[in-house]
C-alpha cells in the first residue's frame, strides 16, 4: 500500500453546469486558480495505516472513472444514422467501454435519433423520458438534437451532432461524471464545409457482413416538408480516394456486401467538383468476386444526367440491380409545392430509361400521401403511377408536420412475382421470426433462404419456389456449393473494426521467419 501523505481537500461536487463546447470544462461551481493556490496553504496530511481499507466513499469515486462503465445504444431511422451509430459505438468500446444489447444492466444510454416522422420521434423523447426513469445517465444524437436542440425535453441533456461523432467519446466522459456537454458545431476546412467524421474510426458493425458508407451528408434540396435538412444541412462529399479506402479496408475485414448512404447519393460530388459514376468504377474495382455494392437513395434530378453510366454500373455483375428514386407524388402540382425540383416525367424518364437498359431492374420508390393541399385526382395521378410501374418495393408515408418545416404551416389534409427461376443470393442475415436467412438476388429483392450457417455470408444458387409480397422463397440448387465471397474471415459480432488485427497464420509465418533467422546464426558460429 502507499504509506506516502496524501493531501485531504474538500472539493465542490461534480456540477450539472451546460458546457458549449468541451474546451470549456470549468463550472461556476469549480474554484478558481487563484482560490487553488489559497487552498494548497491549509492542506492538512493524512497518512494511510499499513493495512487500512478503501472507504465506500472511495469505492463510488472510483466507480465514476470514465470508460468503466456499460453502455446502451439505440438507433433510428436511415441506413446514414446507423452507420454513425456503429462509428459511435466503435470509438466508446475502443476507448474501454463496454457495448450490452440489454438497456436495463447499462450506465449510460446513448439514444441516435431520427427526426423524418413525427412516431420515430415520440420513440426517442419516450425513450428519454424512461432512461430518467430508471436512473440511466444519457446521451443523445441524430438528427432530432442536431436540429432543435433547444427542444424542452433535451434541456440539461448532453448532446453530439451530427458531424460530432467522432467525438463521442469526450462527450460521453464527461456525461459520466455528471457534466451536461453540447457539440453541435460545423466541421470545415479553409471555409469549406466538410463531409463529417473520419471514415478510418473505428466502428461495430450491426452486421458484421455488411459495410455502410456514407458517401456524403447533407444535400442539395430544400423540400418544404423535411425536417433531416434542418439537421444535416447542404451538401459536403467525402474524397473517393477515402471511400474507396473505407471500402477496402471493409472486405479485408471479412465484409460481403457494402451500402453506399447518404440523404441524396445522386447528387455525390457536386461540391468537389467530381461525381457519383466517377466514384462508383472506382469502388467496382475493390469489389473481391461474390461480393456485391448496393446504391442508396437518389433524387431524380441528379442522376438524370448520367443515366446512361447508372445503367452500365447496374449491369455490373457485382452491383445489385437496384435504385431507390423516390417520386413522392405522380401529380406536377403537388411536386411544386414540395419543391421537389422535378416533374412526374423526370421521374418517368429515370425508370423507364433504366428498365430498358438494365433487364429485371428493381426500382424501389417513396409516396407521401395526404400532403398539404392534395387533392383526390392528385391521389388518382399517383395510384395510375404505381397501376403502371408495379413498382416491387413500394414505401407509403403518411404526412407528417415537421416543427420549422414550411409544409407544417400549410392547410392540412383532413385525417378522416412468382419468379420460378434460378438466382444467385448473398446470404447476409437472419430473418425477423428467426426461421429463415435473409439473402438478395441482383435486383435486391429479399430472398428467404433455408437457416443454413453454411450459407451465413455465402453467395448460393436458389431455385425460388414461392412469393409473398414482400419476399421471395428460395431452395439451394442441388450439387451447387457456397461460394465465399471475401478475402478474410468477418468480424464477431460486437467486435470493432479498424484496430490491428494478428491472426494465428501470421504469427506461424512470423515465428517460421524468425526460427529460421536463429538457426542461420547458430550454423554461421559453428
Amino acid at each position: 500500500p502507499d504509506l506516502a501523505p496524501r493531501p485531504h481537500i474538500i472539493m465542490p461536487s461534480a456540477c450539472d453546469s451546460l458546457i458549449d463546447d468541451i474546451e470549456d470544462m470549468v463550472s461556476s461551481n469549480d474554484p478558481t486558480p487563484h482560490e487553488r493556490q489559497s487552498a494548497r496553504k491549509s492542506i492538512i496530511p493524512r497518512s494511510r495505516k499499513k493495512k487500512e481499507l478503501l472507504s465506500n466513499e472511495e469505492l463510488q469515486a472510483d466507480s465514476l472513472i470514465p470508460g468503466t462503465q456499460k453502455i446502451w445504444m439505440k438507433t433510428w431511422g436511415c441506413s446514414h444514422n446507423n452507420s454513425d451509430g456503429e462509428y459511435m459505438a466503435g470509438q466508446l468500446a475502443a476507448s474501454g467501454y463496454k457495448m450490452t444489447d440489454d438497456p436495463s444492466e447499462a450506465d449510460l444510454w446513448v439514444l441516435n435519433s431520427c427526426t423524418v416522422k413525427n412516431p420515430a420521434e415520440d420513440h426517442f423523447r419516450n425513450s428519454i423520458k424512461k432512461a430518467q426513469e430508471q436512473q440511466k445517465k444519457v446521451v443523445v444524437a441524430g438528427c432530432v438534437p442536431q436540429a432543435q436542440p433547444r427542444m424542452e425535453y433535451l434541456k440539461g441533456l448532453s448532446i453530439i451532432g451530427v458531424q460530432q461523432i467522432d467525438r463521442v467519446v469526450e462527450v460521453v466522459d464527461e456525461a459520466v461524471k455528471g457534466h451536461s456537454v453540447r457539440l453541435l458545431g460545423q466541421k470545415k476546412d479553409g471555409g469549406r464545409r466538410l463531409g463529417g467524421a473520419r471514415l478510418d474510426l473505428p466502428k461495430i458493425r450491426k452486421n458484421p457482413l455488411i459495410e455502410i458508407i456514407s458517401i456524403n451528408t447533407g444535400c442539395l434540396n430544400a423540400c418544404t416538408y423535411c425536417k433531416t435538412k434542418h439537421a444535416r444541412g447542404d451538401l459536403a462529399s467525402y474524397p473517393v480516394e477515402e471511400l474507396v479506402e473505407r471500402a477496402r479496408q471493409s472486405f479485408q475485414e471479412g465484409v460481403c456486401e457494402i451500402w453506399l448512404t447518404s440523404e441524396d447519393t445522386g447528387a455525390y460530388g457536386r461540391d468537389i467538383g467530381t461525381d457519383l459514376p466517377t466514384l462508383l468504377w472506382k469502388l467496382v474495382e475493390e469489389i473481391p468476386e461474390g461480393a456485391m455494392l448496393r446504391l442508396g437513395m437518389t433524387n431524380p434530378p441528379y442522376i438524370l444526367e448520367h443515366l446512361e453510366e447508372m445503367a452500365k454500373i447496374l449491369n455490373h455483375p457485382r452491383v445489385y440491380a437496384f435504385l431507390h428514386v423516390p417520386v413522392q407524388s405522380a401529380s406536377d402540382s403537388v411536386l411544386m409545392d414540395m419543391k421537389r425540383e422535378y416533374c412526374v416525367n423526370d421521374f418517368r424518364q429515370v425508370v423507364d430509361f433504366l428498365k430498358e437498359r438494365v433487364p429485371g431492374v428493381t426500382i424501389a420508390t417513396d409516396i407521401i400521401c395526404g400532403f398539404p393541399g392534395e387533392t383526390e385526382e392528385d391521389f388518382q395521378e399517383t395510384i395510375e403511377l404505381v397501376k403502371c410501374y408495379k413498382f416491387p418495393s413500394l414505401f407509403i408515408n403518411q404526412f407528417y408536420p415537421r416543427p420549422g418545416t414550411p409544409a407544417a404551416k400549410m392547410e392540412q389534409v383532413p385525417a378522416h412475382v412468382v419468379r420460378a427461376d434460378q438466382q444467385h443470393v448473398l446470404v447476409t442475415e437472419e430473418s425477423f421470426d428467426t426461421q429463415f436467412y435473409v439473402a438478395h438476388n441482383k435486383f435486391y429483392e429479399q430472398v428467404l433462404v433455408p437457416k443454413r450457417l453454411e450459407f451465413k455470408g455465402k453467395m448460393i444458387e436458389v431455385d425460388i419456389y414461392e412469393a409473398g409480397k414482400h419476399f421471395l422463397k428460395g431452395r439451394p440448387v442441388e450439387d451447387s456449393k457456397p461460394f465465399t465471397p471475401s478475402i478474410a474471415a468477418p468480424l464477431q459480432k460486437g467486435e470493432v473494426s479498424g484496430l490491428l488485427q494478428v491472426n494465428m497464420h501470421t504469427l506461424y509465418i512470423l515465428f517460421f521467419f524468425f526460427s529460421l533467422y536463429i538457426f542461420i546464426i547458430f550454423l554461421v558460429q559453428i
